[in-house]
């Protein structure tokens, strides 16, 4: 191999090292500070079912919910918590999932359940004033059979 060569496959080396420490150091920054920021979770009950829900209890959590998500994991979802009942509205907007809200009262009854479509406005409504509404993938009530006026329970 001719002395360019040579020179030009160490930089190449070197350079490729540097990008992967660099990968290395940055990428698991990021992904400590992913988890840092996430949310709490809880688990919830419906019926036999467990569900582990990310618990949006602040302005800024409930205005993010799940915004920008590309995926569940199943059996995964977002509890939205409210100091007090009121009738709660919610829409799609920059959301790309497909997914269905359950409202719930304090005693933790499904007061109805919305379809909701990705990236629209449409607003989805409670039927009732309730502190709690618990997003899951869309169809994750039907296909198990929870409808209004069935529990939801280990809600605080």
């Amino acid at each position: 191999m001719s002395r360019a060569l040579k020179c030009l496959a160490e930089r190449g080396l070197v350079f490729l090292l540097t990008l992967i420490a660099y990968l290395a150091v940055f990428g698991v920054a990021t992904v400590h500070a992913q988890k840092a920021s996430a949310l709490p979770s809880i688990q919830l009950g419906a019926g036999m079912h467990v569900i582990t829900a990310e618990v949006a209890a602040n302005d800024s959590a409930r205005a993010q919910g799940l915004m920008y998500r590309k995926a569940l994991e199943p059996n995964h979802g977002m509890l939205f918590t409210f100091d007090q009942a009121n009738v709660q509205c919610f829409w799609m907007r920059n959301t790309v999932l497909p997914l269905s809200i359950a409202f719930i009262r304090d005693d933790g009854i499904i007061t109805n359940i919305a379809d909701m479509e990705p990236m629209t406005d449409t607003s989805h409504c409670s039927s009732a004033p309730v502190r709690y509404a618990l997003e899951m993938e869309q169809g994750w009530f039907a296909k198990r059979g929870l409808q209004a006026g069935k529990k939801i329970t280990g809600l605080r």
